[in-house]
């Protein structure tokens, strides 16, 4: 990650935890205050739209959760095969862990 990307990354972050819209001119704004100056103004105007109408908060809180949220609507929806379905995705989960199928270890 580039110094401008991770500028305007902590910059977002800022203006989310106060409560204030992301554009392109505030987080512009911020980094001119925070003395940031390489960072070219195309990177504002990324975060900007890539950001618009976008919970910064929630998507932080969320990060970890996006692959079980999928079970959870298929049960609200599917109810008596969504057990059946997440059974199936367990297995899953544990043959794409392990390293035995690969014939080498952690510190091998």
């Amino acid at each position: 990650m580039s110094t401008a990307e991770l500028a305007c990354s902590y910059a977002a972050l800022i203006l989310a935890d106060d409560g204030v819209e992301v554009t392109a001119d505030k987080l512009q704004t911020l980094l001119t205050a925070a003395k940031v100056q390489e960072v070219e103004p195309i990177w504002t105007s990324i975060f900007a739209k890539a950001l618009e109408g976008k919970d910064i908060k929630e998507l932080l809180t969320n990060v970890g959760s996006a692959g079980a949220a999928a079970p959870a609507g298929a049960a609200a929806a599917g109810g008596a095969a969504a057990p059946a379905e997440a059974a199936a995705e367990e297995k899953e989960e544990e043959k794409e862990e392990s390293d035995e199928d690969m014939g080498f270890g952690l510190f091998d």
